[in-house]
């Protein structure tokens, strides 16, 4: 299945064409496509001498103190050799933020700039401009004036404005707002859930001719005009645009409900007459490979579909309840890039130490924390600082959520035999330097792993556990010998994932009693103004937007190491680490507190019991 959606070509989208003042005496007239233009010149085949009396807009951005010459030099040389718009050039460097950006093509094309962040959004004027009209040219419905269509755009020119007063019949007004703040109006308004209802009807229209039968149809869970077809790729195209982690199908009762994990908290966006549950979910399993006769035990699957131009691979879990069979599908986007290890937020100290560790020759770097938390993040940016040509990298995930092209990666198959067991043993017999376990579940592997860290190679792993002490314990718990831990563990990395205050409803506010109590007895510094978000369009009014790593490093020193072996207790490990310098989560999350990153409310809800 593929699911793909009109996207706009920057080559040939529309472009403005609206006249600027005339530059001061002797600047210097306007040369090619490549030149220090806006970028929002004339479209192609356009005389390029009508230019000829206009300021462009490097000159103005640098002029105003918003850029640099060197700046706009390396700019332009960038848009030589892989094209593009100048100003789009400049935010992907890094020089200007959209919204500057936006700005300054208002200011210097006499535009007004729509705040699409705060504007309210009139779901009736959704009518006026189809779905693939704005993705086509970047554009959405702001408000009305009278009789005229406000519309925000991230390129204007006077044949967009045209092409929208057709469409809509009416008179259209420009207004200016940064791409990405389009596209976000765009993929949250444009609901690929809307025709959500109709789709449940046909299905119901249909039920009585069914009812009578045990199992549906092979026809009406793999047509792709079959309702249930076509609501399936609705859930997964919307999820993908709500920037979701996790879908959730639940049937409680007489009804399914469809929840998204998005940021790490649960929303549910429908609610399904039960009736349609079963077909939703052999739709799922035909689309995972998975045994649609079999609803009594557990199964899992997995799919690739594209998604508005995105490759995603989807991970399926099912499972009987009470309430009927359950499905779990997990998104993971292929089409994102990599983080470095420098960009995963953690502190200097804890990066540099960090570092080191994962450049050891031999032993045990682990990553804990609970489902959900970065680990799969972490140890892939790990991966990457690690990758050398002059060493044999191999792994065994399940699944494989990013290629490397030049590390040999293992997919786990349980119906093969291929588990993590199996597959780290067969790794040892194809010599590698350095080797990743995707997560340890068992005791096995646990094994393999701990030995194959003391006869010379570095292992890199996952683990649940609450944070990096606890970790410690597991392995205990799993049997394995004290000081076996004690000399293959070099260091373990406890992490979480906290929401960020939406930088576009960030405001001031008086904590509660019961946060101040928390903030201080956490260790928090005085500090007398407090943020968090109030909720706006950008944040589908949570007042968060994004996520943000919290760690704690804990490095296996002597002093460590020989209570390991002791069997010392978690708050013993624990005095030991913060007393040579361990930073804890707590103490983490509340310095994100201190620089107004974060809310006291969301540090509490993610790790209160640490």
């Amino acid at each position: 299945m593929a699911l793909r959606r009109k996207s706009r070509d920057d080559d040939g989208g529309s472009v403005a064409t609206v006249a600027a003042p005339a530059p001061p005496a002797g600047a210097p007239a306007h040369g090619s496509a490549h030149d220090r233009t806006t970028g929002f010149g004339p479209k192609p085949g356009a005389d390029p001498q009508g230019e000829a009396g206009r300021q462009r807009l490097g000159e103005r951005l640098v002029a105003s103190g918003l850029i640099t010459e060197a700046q706009l030099d390396e700019a332009l040389a960038m848009q030589r050799s892989g094209g593009g718009l100048l100003g789009e050039v400049l935010v992907s460097m890094g020089f200007l933020t959209e919204q500057t950006l936006a700005q300054a093509l208002a200011s210097f094309f006499g535009y007004d700039v729509a705040n699409l962040r705060r504007e309210p959004i009139d779901s009736a004027l959704l009518d006026l401009i189809p779905e693939d009209l704005a993705r086509e040219y970047m554009c959405f419905p702001v408000r009305l004036e009278g009789d005229t269509l406000c519309m925000a755009v991230a390129e204007p020119s006077d044949e967009l404005s045209a092409r929208l007063a057709r469409a809509s019949g009416r008179r259209v007004k420009l207004l200016i707002a940064p791409m990405g703040d389009v596209k976000w109006a765009i993929d949250s308004n444009y609901h690929a859930l809307s025709n959500v209802e109709r789709l449940v009807q046909v299905f119901e229209s249909v039920e009585g001719s069914r009812r009578g039968r045990p199992e549906v149809s092979e026809s009406e869970i793999v047509s792709e005009d079959a309702p249930v077809v076509q609501l399936v790729d609705s859930i997964l195209t919307q999820a993908m645009r709500d920037r979701t982690s996790d879908v959730h199908i639940e049937p409680t009762g007489d009804v399914v409900r469809v929840r998204f994990r998005i940021d790490g908290a649960m929303k549910e966006v429908l609610t399904l007459p039960g009736s349609i549950g079963p077909s939703l979910i052999s739709r799922i399993k035909i689309m995972a490979n998975m045994n649609i006769v079999e609803r009594r035990r557990p199964q899992d699957g997995q799919l690739a579909i594209v998604i508005d131009g995105r490759e995603v691979d989807v991970r399926v879990a099912t499972v009987a309840t009470v309430g009927g069979e359950v499905c779990v599908m997990r998104l993971l986007d292929k089409t994102r890039s990599v983080l470095r290890l420098s960009e995963l937020g953690m502190p200097p100290v804890t990066h540099g130490a960090f570092s080191k560790l994962v450049r050891s020759p031999f032993g045990m770097v682990l990553c804990a924390g609970p489902t959900g938390s970065g680990k799969t993040t972490t140890l892939y940016a790990s991966l990457s600082e690690v990758n050398d040509p002059t060493l044999n990298i191999m792994t065994i995930e399940d699944p494989v959520e990013y290629v490397f092209p030049t590390i040999n990666q293992i997919q786990t198959n349980e119906q093969a035999g291929l588990t993590f067991a199996n597959g780290l043993r067969s790794i040892l017999r194809q010599d590698p330097d350095v080797i990743l376990v995707g997560e340890i579940r068992d005791v096995e592997t646990t094994r393999v792993a701990v030995q194959s860290a003391l006869t010379g190679h570095f292992v890199l792993s996952s683990l649940h556990a609450t944070d990096s002490v606890s970790a410690l314990h597991r392995f205990l718990d799993m049997g394995i010998e004290s000081f076996l831990i004690a000399s293959s563990v070099l260091g373990v990395v406890g992490q979480r994932l906290l929401r960020r205050i939406c930088p576009s409803c960030k405001t001031t506010y008086t904590p509660t009693d019961e946060e101040m109590v928390f903030y201080e007895e956490s260790g928090g510094s005085p500090k007398g103004v407090f943020y968090h978000g109030v909720g706006c369009n950008f944040c589908a009014n949570t007042g968060y937007k994004d996520r943000i790593g919290v760690y704690e490093l804990l490095t296996m020193t002597s002093e460590i190491r020989r209570l390991v072996v002791g069997w010392a207790t978690q708050e013993e490990l624990r005095n030991m680490a913060v007393k040579q310098g361990m930073s804890t989560l707590k103490q983490e999350a509340i310095r994100l507190v201190e620089n107004d990153i974060t809310s006291i409310a969301e540090v509490i809800r993610g790790m209160y019991t640490l």
